[in-house]
């Protein structure tokens, strides 16, 4: 789909927040996270990006792991899900995919499966230490490896465990040094590699390394922590958005701009409009001062965000000009920031800004 809007993807900022993550983590695996296609970013480029940079990939469902196969990657691949049904568990086989094993239907599928071609599964158990989505509870571990490493259909010297901690974001919160404990303690019997980190937890977590970490937000330059000043990362933007400006109006004082008439002039103003609106990404609940970049400075968002295009106040800026680009985000103007002020997080607003475009790089 054509649009106004251009989603930009930046290989070498991918590169090197990738290898932040191993300079953060130097004894540990990569599992390079690129679900929800690369957080927008393009899975498929993603992971022809880092390539050469990461030991293994990991996505949401079998789907996505079938179009990375598709595209020739031939690196491992872990399926976070895991199987849902004999079909996932016969692609799985078929494409050499690693699968996460969390619920007890899941290991009824293996029982019952019967279509084996090759080689058995690889197989990751997940335990649930406290995000309570997905995972077995952690009393369960030695019999679920006792079962997992005897079973017919499973490759028994693959098997790995994982966990995922759930407040890793808040270096103040003390649940994921609790979490790590919890798993180190189920597992500390058993001879298996071990994943516990994702990026809060690369970054922030140095004991939740164990011997392989997953990066997630933090490949897209975004930083994985509810204060984003808690920890300096040196990780740069993956992804810049922008639009150009397609109207500059001058307006009078007390004129109001966009639906339902929220916001009116101060003062006699020009205001510049960007193609570019909630249809494309960009968050529908902005408020009036989100930032956007323009011509080398900051320019506040006014009025409501419409389906195609905002409004910015430009009147301090005589250089603006009909055709000029706007940076919503991306390496001038951080996505963290504009999440901020839309009251939600970068992971959202990359993912729906890249799902709509084909990332250009």
């Amino acid at each position: 789909m054509k649009r106004s809007s251009i989603v930009t993807l930046h290989p070498e900022a991918l590169q090197h927040n990738l290898l932040l993550a191993k300079k953060a983590a130097p004894d540990s695996k990569v599992m390079a996270v690129i679900k929800a296609n690369a957080y927008g970013h393009g899975a498929v480029e993603t992971a022809g990006i880092l390539y050469q940079y990461t030991d293994a990939f990991a996505v949401s469902c079998i789907n996505e792991a079938v179009a990375l196969r598709e595209a020739k990657i031939d690196l491992p691949i872990t399926v976070l899900q895991g199987p849902q049904n004999d079909n996932d568990l016969r692609i799985a086989n078929s494409q050499k995919l690693r699968l996460v094993i969390h619920h007890q239907s899941q290991l009824s599928l293996l029982d019952n499966f019967s279509g084996l071609s090759s080689a058995g599964f690889d197989i990751t158990i997940k335990l649930d230490t406290g995000m309570h989505r997905l995972g077995f509870e952690p009393t369960l571990a030695e019999s679920l490896y006792t079962k997992l490493k005897n079973h017919p259909l499973v490759n028994p010297n693959t098997l790995t465990f994982m966990t995922h901690l759930s407040c890793a974001d808040d270096l103040k919160n003390d649940s994921s040094r609790l979490q790590i404990k919890q798993f180190e303690q189920a597992t500390t019997n058993i001879t298996a590699e071990k994943s516990i980190a994702n990026s809060a937890g690369i970054l922030g977590w140095p004991e939740s390394h164990a011997d392989w970490i997953r990066p997630g937000i933090m490949l897209y330059g975004s930083s994985p922590f509810i204060e984003s000043s808690d920890i300096k990362t040196d990780l740069k933007a993956a992804m810049t958005f922008s639009a150009p400006v397609i109207s500059i109006k001058k307006l009078k004082k007390g004129e109001s701009i966009g639906y339902g008439a929220t916001w009116q002039c101060p003062q006699d103003m020009s205001v510049g409009v960007i193609a570019c609106g909630y249809a494309d990404g960009y968050p529908r609940h902005a408020p009036s001062g989100t930032p956007v970049w323009l011509n080398n400075q900051e320019a506040p968002l006014i009025g409501r965000v419409s389906m195609d295009m905002i409004v910015v106040d430009v009147s301090q800026y005589k250089d603006v000009r009909v055709g000029d680009f706007a940076e919503l985000w991306g390496q001038k103007l951080s996505v963290d920031s504009v999440a901020h002020q839309a009251e939600t997080i970068s992971y959202e607003l990359l993912c729906n800004a890249g799902n709509i475009f084909t990332p250009s790089a």
